[in-house]
């Protein structure tokens, strides 16, 4: 498919009136007080030198270098094909070029020989825009010999954070060199979750052609993190290895990795004997806890879990007020906190943080006061659904949408619902239970942007006031809450095909008012109130085992916090635990649990 972008940039490099620069466009296109003829393979296009210099600095110095000569002011400029230059000449006029897949490669190469920054940063745009596991080592690679460092890092960042399908479905992974692979693998920012990944990525690499690659198996082996590899894994996969046995210069990396295992899952290391092996890699994307009631009052705490490390990093900020039952969600580049309770007051107020400047924002409030609230995302705006005002339970719901910066009220739910919670999926809203001024709710409803309606869907199994609803591979998760009588360990999952629930492993931790979110791909629940005391409990789900793990607690016990998850932050050291002080329990649990057998034969 042909994508085009002709974008407009006279606010780049020119100073000259735009109409001139069309009046110019006119004698060019007439051949009229042309000054200047520039060849290209053969082909000749007349200009106006003074135009041509506006627009770049290769041709000014062509122009007015004393040491450079032509005849009747004819200038032959090698290595670009006529209709490149043509684009070319044409944007000098015009300020605008069609870049399509099909040129960008060649207007780029052009565009950069010429010194055309302005026509650099367009190609750059264009091919930002284009970036897939196909083709972001060749861009990569492409911006190692044409100069954009935006377009540089924005590929090594895309590579990163999408090795683990990159490397599974990309011709051009098979093509890397074997320092290219290393420079890869190093990486903190390397996304995968199990380390199992890196090898069996090295592993696919040789074997690609092996009698020419297998030598650099002792490059690349270092480069995995072998503490949070599982021991089975390890031990028939890795020792095992044909490119590994009988392998002379892998026999101490083998050694140093049984070691780094058998030291993080038994005896822990210290901060002075860090191994490499045992340096966890950092997030793609960290889970946000922020505010609920602790201790008596609400809390101002903000934590944020580093899912590698399994280890919550405090950045508490005294520009955040104390407030508890409030929402938040993550949408453009903000952290939306919306609505709330402070022990006095009941917030129709919504506030926003930046955590790339780490700076706060009041935004415009909601329509109605809301405390209790349940928070979703849908086409790119946020729905405020539900609450206590502080005189009724709502049934009420309404929609911000941050280019305007207003609150838009829509349909109401069918039923009141304050201590409910809400999610998206396919294109829908979900809020499950809640409690209407009189009873624990089991009853689910379901919004569609398309009709603009709220309908019901099937009721939950149990009643779940206080519930943490989120969508989690394809289905509707409602877990804990409190039915009225008990806080719950239960949890029930939807699916929008079939219109049914069905129950799944319970927690270890009866939890009502607490956090969850998906990182990882596993279900996080996060602190609440278990029916005696609120908790610093943390847990998750993984629907790939069908059951529930520790993790690590918070820092700050709370519940009525809320909880979301932000990803790809360029600063992402910031909100993750300190890659140089790392110990057994922080350890990742993709670690293997039981003591490592060391056994160093070959």
């Amino acid at each position: 498919m042909e994508i085009e972008d002709n974008i407009p940039t006279r606010n780049m490099e020119h100073k000259m009136d735009p109409m001139a620069y069309t009046v110019f466009n006119e004698l060019r296109l007439e051949g009229k007080l042309c000054d200047v003829v520039i060849k290209a393979s053969g082909v000749e296009f007349k200009a106006h030198k003074n135009i041509l210099c506006g627009c770049s600095p290769y041709f000014r110095a062509l122009f007015t270098s004393s040491w450079i000569s032509s005849e009747d002011d004819v200038y032959d400029i090698p290595g670009i094909d006529p209709e490149i230059m043509k684009l070319i000449i044409e944007f000098a006029y015009t300020w605008t070029v069609p870049i399509t897949c099909n040129n960008v490669e060649s207007v780029f190469i052009a565009a950069d020989y010429l010194n055309i920054l302005s026509l650099v940063q367009l190609c750059s745009k264009f091919l930002k825009k284009q970036l897939c596991h196909g083709n972001c080592i060749g861009l990569y690679r492409f911006t190692e010999c044409y100069y954009s460092p935006e377009l540089h890092q924005e590929a090594h960042m895309y590579i990163l954070h999408n090795f683990e399908d990159i490397a599974k479905l990309s011709d051009e992974f098979l093509d890397l060199s074997a320092v290219e692979l290393k420079g890869l693998l190093e990486k903190d920012e390397l996304n995968i979750k199990q380390e199992e990944t890196a090898f069996e990525a090295i592993v696919k690499w040789i074997s690609h052609s092996p009698e020419q690659r297998k030598h650099h198996i002792s490059l690349l082996l270092p480069e995995v993190r072998f503490a949070f590899m599982n021991t089975d894994f390890f031990n028939i996969n890795v020792k095992m290895n044909n490119y590994i046995k009988g392998n002379e210069q892998c026999k101490p990396i083998i050694i140093d990795a049984l070691r780094a295992m058998f030291n993080l899952n038994t005896n822990g290391h210290s901060n002075t004997d860090l191994s490499p092996m045992s340096r966890p890699r950092l997030p793609c994307e960290v889970l946000f806890a922020v505010g609920g009631w602790s201790g008596g009052s609400p809390t101002n705490a903000i934590e944020c879990y580093d899912s590698r490390a399994d280890q919550w990093i405090q950045i508490t900020s005294e520009e955040m007020s104390p407030r508890a039952y409030h929402g938040t969600a993550y949408l453009k580049g903000y952290l939306y906190i919306i609505g709330g309770f402070d022990s006095v007051d009941y917030f129709n107020n919504v506030n926003r943080f930046d955590p790339i400047e780490k700076s706060w924002q009041e935004v415009a409030p909601m329509h109605s006061k809301r405390c209790y609230v349940s928070v979703a995302i849908l086409d790119e705006n946020i729905y405020a659904m539900g609450g206590f005002n502080g005189h009724v339970r709502l049934n009420t719901a309404e929609c911000y949408e941050p280019k305007t910066n207003q609150w838009t009220q829509i349909s109401p739910m069918n039923e009141q619902r304050s201590d409910a919670s809400a999610t998206t999926l396919n294109n829908r809203i979900y809020i499950c239970g809640g409690f209407n001024g009189n009873e624990c709710l089991f009853t689910a409803e379901m919004y569609s942007p398309d009709t603009k309606q709220w309908s019901t869907i099937s009721p939950m199994m149990n009643r779940r006031s206080g519930v943490g609803a989120i969508a989690y591979r394809e289905k509707v998760y409602a877990v804990g809450g409190f039915d009225g009588h008990n806080r719950l360990r239960s949890s029930e999952v939807y699916s929008p095909i079939s219109n049914t629930w069905h129950m799944v492993p319970d927690m270890y931790t009866p939890r009502s008012n607490f956090g969850i979110e998906v990182v990882d791909d596993r279900l996080f629940v996060v602190g609440g109130f278990n029916g005696f005391t609120t908790t610093f409990d943390v847990e998750c789900y993984d629907e790939t085992t069908n059951e529930w793990y520790d993790a690590h607690d918070v820092n700050v016990y709370r519940s009525a916090l809320s909880c979301c998850v932000i990803s790809g932050l360029p600063n992402i050291r910031d909100y993750a635990a300190p890659r140089d002080i790392f110990s057994r329990h922080e350890a990742t649990s993709s670690s293997s649990a039981s003591s490592l057998p060391v056994s160093y034969d070959f």
